[in-house]
């Protein structure tokens, strides 16, 4: 560990954080956090922290939920301005024109928005739970925003229900084709092809496997298959090659890089750890009203 590493479990320790980092993010950070995870299990160990202050290394939309889930508990995110593009694709306006629409639909929101959106949806859901949620709900239509490849996906895998789509996408994830794909697979022909449902339809048809960035990981580690071309962001590929080093992994591309998620670096959150920067701030009536949302999502 490097003395930047060492000074922030030093100080994690005595002011008794949580430090929380997507798997998206440099290993440098997976190094000196508690769990690193992907959305869905961030928001879960966000709910269940005992820690009164939380660290969340990723995009603000996942801090915005940690603070959600603990309105009473200081949430930092270290780099402000880590973003996510596709929950910039909609607002809060979007989702009430839908529902004027679609009076009869469901809305579910995939958990990469922002609290503003979650606050007017009916339930969230992350790409390893959107099935089972969409399922669960006693509705036959489904308002699903803001992705529309994952919205697709549910789809292709819910026949009895209307899937209503939002031109919403996660652009890293989007601009992956099926010539990526199928390069790719003549490169390396005995590699199993994991991709995650924010990638376009057909890039899915050529998969061998299909699921969040923790199924995949999964998949990978407890498959006997001993090659893999990783069709999401290039962190996985890193993480799988550190946790399996009997294994070799491809990445479909090495582009597939999201900026926002490597906005965050050591020092910012050394940073934050020392000064407090950067507290995520929402409004009481902004928590009430999404915290239904996420708290449905995690009981589910």
């Amino acid at each position: 560990m490097n003395e930047i590493q060492e000074r922030i479990l030093f100080l994690k320790k005595k002011k008794k954080a949580l430090i929380l980092a997507h798997y998206y993010q440099t290993m440098d950070i997976h190094e000196v956090a508690d769990h690193v995870c992907d959305s869905f299990e961030m928001a879960r160990r966000a709910y269940e922290a005992s820690e009164d202050l939380l660290i969340v290394c990723g995009v603000r939309f996942m801090a915005e939920s940690a603070k959600i889930l603990n309105p009473n508990k200081t949430v930092l995110l270290p780099s402000p301005d880590a973003g996510c593009p596709m929950a910039d694709t909609i607002e809060p306006e979007d989702v009430l024109r839908l529902r004027l629409q679609h009076p009869d639909a469901a809305v579910v929101c995939y958990v990469n928005s922002s609290a503003a959106v979650k606050a007017v949806s009916d339930i969230c859901c992350t790409s390893s739970s959107a099935e089972r949620i969409v399922r669960a709900l006693p509705e036959r239509r489904i308002i699903f925003i803001p992705d529309r490849n994952l919205g697709s996906y549910i789809a292709s895998r819910v026949h009895d229900k209307e899937i209503i789509l939002f031109e919403g996408c996660c652009p890293a994830h989007d601009c992956i084709t099926a010539p990526d794909a199928a390069e790719a697979k003549s490169r390396h022909p005995d590699a199993k092809l994991l991709v995650h449902p924010e990638c376009r339809a057909e890039v899915i048809e050529l998969a061998d496997f299909v699921g969040s960035t923790a199924e995949i990981i999964r998949e990978a580690a407890e498959s006997d298959a001993r090659e893999f071309i990783i069709g999401t962001e290039i962190g996985v590929t890193d993480r799988l090659r550190a946790m399996t080093p009997g294994k070799s992994f491809f990445p479909i591309t090495f582009d597939f890089t999201c900026p926002d998620m490597k906005k965050t670096g050591l020092s910012d959150i050394l940073n934050s750890l020392e000064t407090g920067d950067y507290e995520v701030m929402l409004s009481a009536t902004e928590i009430e009203a999404a915290s239904k949302t996420l708290e449905r999502m995690v009981e589910l």
